[in-house]
């Protein structure tokens, strides 16, 4: 499989904002620079989809109809958040029920005895230019390991309260997480390939 993201853990379509960012990031800022800015999702304006080769000639891409995620940070920068995020893996939809159905076997994920995804950032870097490495836990069925996102900060707008959009991608060996099918083509190529593409489009409204 090309790879899922699955945050955001851990996409994260996100609200972007025109403004640049660095007109925006001051007035995040609280008045006591250890005060807390909680956020949680904007679900409507976020979404998680992946991708995953298909008999190694095509790929299927598939999403979490149903997610959630928080974000909290000090700093105006975001360079010490603190984000959390799960999809529920019952709502996993290729558009095909068959497909899914087998995806929630134990062949993949085992929806019924690991029902949730979940990711939790061990740091957030500021790379310049709106890009971020997002660093964190990513835990599907019974294990957990340590993944790393490429994220691009959308902007920040002032409309309906205040948001902020990101877009993080990734791409993860699903067999790391025991999403152990493995049937072959009579050539010898998977069925399914072993890369997921992760992206997440993430709206974060402030709470």
């Amino acid at each position: 499989m090309k790879k899922i993201l699955l945050f955001g853990m851990f996409g994260f379509a996100a609200v972007l904002s025109a403004f640049a960012p660095s007109r925006h990031l001051n007035s995040l800022s609280a008045s006591s620079p250890d005060q807390a800015t909680n956020w949680t999702l904007d679900k409507p304006h976020t979404n998680v989809k992946f991708s995953v080769s298909h008999l190694v000639i095509s790929d299927v891409d598939g999403k979490f109809k149903s997610f959630d995620g928080t974000m909290t940070n000090t700093k105006p920068d975001f360079s010490d958040a603190k984000i959390n995020f799960s999809a529920d893996v019952s709502s996993i939809s290729t558009d095909n029920d068959q497909r899914d159905t087998h995806l929630k076997s134990d062949d993949f994920f085992n929806a019924a005895k690991f029902p949730q995804i979940k990711f939790e950032s061990t740091s957030f870097v500021p790379l310049g230019n709106n890009k971020y490495t997002l660093v964190g836990n990513l835990t599907i069925r019974d294990v957990t390991k340590a993944v790393t996102f490429d994220v691009k900060y959308g902007g920040t707008v002032n409309m309906y309260g205040t948001h902020i959009g990101f877009k993080a991608t990734t791409t993860i060996n699903r067999f790391d997480y025991n999403l152990k099918f493995s049937a072959t083509t009579e050539s010898g190529g998977m069925v399914v390939g072993k890369d997921v593409d992760i992206t997440l489009n993430v709206d974060f409204k402030k709470s």
